[in-house]
């Protein structure tokens, strides 16, 4: 029943959002139709005049009977609508101003809203960074219907953008998303005009359940994630927050998300290139502002956007500071990031926290966060928050501006960071890009007719198998990589190096533990050199308890070693 309550509330509000024109006298607004069909699917509370049918309840039906009250005359007309909050919906840290500006002031911050008409086009602002560098000014994308249909770095005060146009009238769904770093300025939205024979033609789209905040650094602002190699500097030309790890995985998640993020800031240092603390560059210092500039330095309300989840990804910049004296500086950074997560638990309450670090490196301040979070946990009794190491970037992964992730490296983040998040919510996760083999364990087994020792390296996740009597078959020397679980109908990528001797047969295969069921099998054929090996396969029915049999039996003083085995799923 309550599928079905969604389901029309969700026809009704698409339905008005077509409507045509209004009674000469119209008692309710776009606003009240939004929070009326709130109240009804549960996403807000219930308020006194929305008993619209006077039944004694507020219900699906009460949505109806507003939408009656609108009737169609077919005359278009062209109006001017503001872009406050009670017409579009806000994502990310924005501010209304006294001009009736919106300036999406963070990474990704942006409006998005239905629109209905013949015509539509909004007016785009910049602020005072519009005169910089070209280089340095702030970037923006205007999406309509999942299309970009302008995406360019901004160096006018003021220009206007027509979203659609045409002889008939549509709805459509728009977005304008700052895709820059706060640190280059803001984007300005104001003044949507609209050619239309609808009451209500501008309506916010609905808020998503789930809430997740990012703060981060430059690699939260995909500084350089469409630069050409690691020898470009920075230009916001080439930072887009839609191919950033944050954005990503609210979009994998189907999440509304609000991001907190400076290049070269840290937790108790920015970057800096001596033995000196850069404290003018830290993001607890303008984490309970909208934005760190002065124009936007105004108090945040938490309660606009309550948060189920945030990610704390810093600490990157502050490794330099730190690994300069890391047995003193850790501890330093360890009570600072403490600290932090106070502050952070104070404004949500109720959300999970969830850290990480490790992307461009900084392994050694590892502990201290992890000393952090038992600090934190400790002296706070909360217990919802983790930490995890980031997806690392690599070279055959590419390399973006300075250094910087590349779009491989962030989209590999994503699907971590969206595990987890599913981990932590108690969500059922796709596994989509996760490697389902990264904690599998690895052991060897012999028959009575072989002999031989193995060892498992943590610091690269190889394993080593060294055989002095290989007994009379394959299956004589077996190595098992056991605790892995698939999703079924998924489609999987195998991928692993190898080093064997020339001419050694290795047969190997996948199969469910309990029952013997074989997935996918194959014959490895050794060189004596290192070779990479990769194929995909899917599962239809196997979803837990899956081993990887690698059988190197029958051959006598042989040594094996397998090195990146990696199991994603990738549909």
């Amino acid at each position: 029943m309550k599928k079905f309550i969604i389901s029309v509330v969700a026809a009704i509000s698409a339905a008005a959002i077509a409507g045509t024109a209004v009674l000469a006298v119209n008692k309710y607004s776009a606003h009240d139709l939004k929070n009326l069909s709130d109240s009804v699917l549960g996403k807000s509370e219930i308020t006194d005049g929305q008993d619209i049918n006077g039944d004694g309840r507020v219900d699906v039906y009460d949505v109806i009977e507003m939408r009656k009250l609108f009737v169609g005359t077919g005359e278009f007309t062209e109006q001017i609508i503001d872009v406050s909050d009670k017409n579009v919906k806000y994502i990310g840290r924005n501010i209304y101003d006294e001009n009736s500006i919106a300036w999406l002031v963070q990474s990704g911050s942006a409006i998005e809203f239905n629109v209905t008409g013949k015509s539509a086009e909004i007016t785009i602002s910049g602020d005072d960074f519009i005169r910089s560098d070209e280089k340095y000014r702030p970037r923006y994308a205007v999406i309509v219907d999942g299309e970009i249909i302008l995406d360019e770095v901004l160096g006018i005060s003021e220009k206007t953008v027509e979203l659609f146009s045409g002889d008939t009238s549509k709805t459509a769904v728009v977005k304008i998303i700052h895709l820059s770093e706060a640190n280059n300025g803001a984007i300005g939205v104001s003044r949507l005009k609209v050619n239309t024979d609808s009451p209500i033609p501008v309506l916010p789209t609905a808020k998503k359940d789930l809430q997740i905040e990012f703060i981060g650094d430059s690699i939260t602002c995909a500084y350089g994630v469409e630069g050409k190699d690691q020898y470009e500097s920075f230009m916001t030309s080439t930072e887009n927050f839609m191919k950033s790890y944050a954005y990503l995985t609210a979009d994998q998640l189907d999440a509304d998300y609000s991001a907190v993020c400076y290049g070269g800031h840290g937790i108790i240092s920015g970057y800096t290139s001596t033995d000196e603390k850069e404290t003018d560059n830290i993001v607890p210092d303008c984490y309970e502002y909208v934005g760190k500039h002065k124009n936007y330095r105004i108090p945040w309300d938490f309660d606009s956007q309550k948060n189920d989840v945030v990610v704390v990804n810093l600490g990157t910049n502050d490794h330099t500071y730190v690994s300069k004296d890391i047995e003193t500086r850790g501890i330093e950074f360890a009570e600072g990031y403490t600290e932090f997560l106070n502050t952070i638990h104070e404004k949500n309450p109720d959300a999970y926290i969830i850290c990480t670090l490790g992307t461009m490196g900084g392994t050694e301040e590892f502990p201290y966060i992890e000393q952090a979070v038992d600090t934190f946990k400790k002296e706070s009794g909360y217990d919802k928050i983790m930490f995890y190491k980031s997806a690392v970037q690599t070279q055959s992964d590419g390399m973006g501006s300075d250094w910087h992730p590349s779009e491989k490296t962030q989209k590999n983040s994503a699907y971590v960071l969206a595990d987890k998040i599913c981990q932590a919510l108690g969500m059922e996760s796709n596994q989509i890009g996760i490697d389902v083999a990264a904690d599998a364990e690895y052991s060897a087994v012999t028959d009575d007719t072989a002999n031989m020792s193995d060892y498992f390296s943590e610091w690269d996740k190889s394993y080593h198998i060294t055989t002095v009597t290989g007994g009379e078959y394959h299956h004589s020397v077996q190595a098992l990589v056991s605790g892995i679980d698939l999703k079924q109908n998924g489609k999987y990528r195998l991928s692993f190096q190898i080093d064997t001797s020339e001419d050694m047969e290795i047969p190997f295969y996948i199969k469910n533990e309990p029952t013997g069921e074989v997935i996918f099998k194959d014959v490895f054929n050794g060189t004596g050199t290192k070779l990479a090996y990769e194929t995909e396969f899917d599962n239809s029915t196997i979803t837990s308890d899956v081993q990887i049999v690698f059988e190197m039996g029958g051959t006598d003083n042989s040594r094996v070693s397998i090195h990146e085995l990696k199991l994603v799923r990738i549909a």
